[in-house]
């Protein structure tokens, strides 16, 4: 693990006592991000799905008919599978996967844009699963003297899958504490215009490094069980919307700027219009030049760098298809950051 990933990004302080001890008084800053496994092997990628797999939030009937599934079929072999595909996106001079590259990043350049407000503000990262790990680091805000934690699960889209298992685990994570830090939760950001601007900003300056001009641009989110939205998860009200606004700022309409989901496993229907059904259709009704954008990532990850980017264009170039682009998530842009700085600012009115 790389020494950062153990020392958020806080001015220099002994570590204060445990046991009964007055606060620093200090406000920590937590980005959540979904996560990733410790290495692009077999038994890495097994333990990191074992966990991921494992959260009910996730997969919501943890029966025994799934876990004789999970541990049975699943986890003997899927994790070779996923493996060789973290392979191919690997960041092999930090040994990590694109994602913790991203999210440290994300942490690093949010620093100096809330150094005005207060000298005592601590700004970290974590991995919902995987590491470094949501309670490892709330716990060592606390540790560092942070009274008052900012959790900001890095989903423009709620979904009780995503945002909700990072509250779940936050708040699991309080429960060892007697003296627990006040917490706030970054609500989503699906509307939010400062988010629709730097989508339009980042689409179109990609659309303008291409060789060629797309007859058609998918926005894929990752998709969730359609029972999961019977049960009232919100998930593509927010997507629907957030595409909505996109196309209002760019003036496309329905038929050049398409809604898609993406990333489904198992038998059951998930949220439709499937991306790669769709992908393959376009190119079978002769569309040439496609570009998908995927608007419900915070950063580029397996789903993007190899399902879209990769599989995607494989399925869009075999079936007929010539051109084809991934647009890069916000990430740390410039444009990414202001988003994040924003809302991390507003949210801590009162606080500082």
């Amino acid at each position: 693990m790389n020494k950062i990933e153990n020392a958020p990004l806080a001015p220099s302080m002994e570590d204060l006592p445990s046991g009964n001890r007055e606060r620093a008084g200090r406000i920590g800053i937590l980005l959540v991000n979904l996560g990733t496994p410790d290495a692009a092997d077999t038994a890495s990628v097994r333990t990191y799905l074992r966990e991921f797999l494992s959260d009910a939030r996730v997969i919501e009937n943890q029966g025994l008919i799934w876990k004789f599934v999970l541990n049975a079929i699943i986890l003997p072999r899927r994790p070779q599978v996923k493996a060789r595909d973290y392979q191919k996106i690997w960041n092999r001079e930090r040994n990590e996967s694109p994602l913790k590259t991203i999210a440290r990043a994300q942490a690093e350049k949010l620093r100096p844009s809330i150094d005005a407000l207060t000298p005592h503000i601590v700004v970290d990262w974590a991995m919902r699963y995987g590491n470094p790990s949501l309670d490892s680091r709330i716990e060592a805000l606390v540790k560092l003297g942070c009274d008052r934690i900012l959790l900001f699960p890095l989903y423009p889209q709620y979904a009780a899958a995503t945002t909700a298992t990072v509250c779940d685990k936050a708040f699991e994570t309080l429960l060892k504490l007697r003296d627990q830090p006040t917490l706030r939760v970054v609500p989503p950001y699906y509307d939010e215009p400062i988010y629709i601007e730097a989508l339009a900003i980042s689409l179109e300056a990609e659309l303008k490094k291409l060789p060629f001009v797309p007859e058609k641009i998918l926005a894929s989110f990752h998709g969730i069980p359609k029972s999961y939205v019977d049960e009232g998860d919100p998930y593509p009200s927010h997507c629907a919307e957030t595409v909505r606004l996109l196309r209002a700022r760019l003036n496309l309409g329905e038929d050049k700027l398409m809604l898609t989901f993406q990333s489904r496993f198992g038998r059951a229907e998930w949220l439709t219009p499937y991306t790669d059904i769709t992908v393959k259709s376009l190119a079978q009704r002769g569309v040439k030049n496609l570009a998908v954008i995927t608007p419900g990532f915070s950063a580029d990850c397996l789903e993007t760098l190899e399902e879209i980017a990769v599989e995607n264009a494989v399925y869009f170039k075999s079936c007929g298809g010539v051109n084809f682009a991934a647009i890069p998530c916000l990430n740390d842009s410039a444009a990414g950051m202001r988003v994040i700085a924003h809302l991390v600012q507003r949210e801590l009115q009162g606080w500082v």
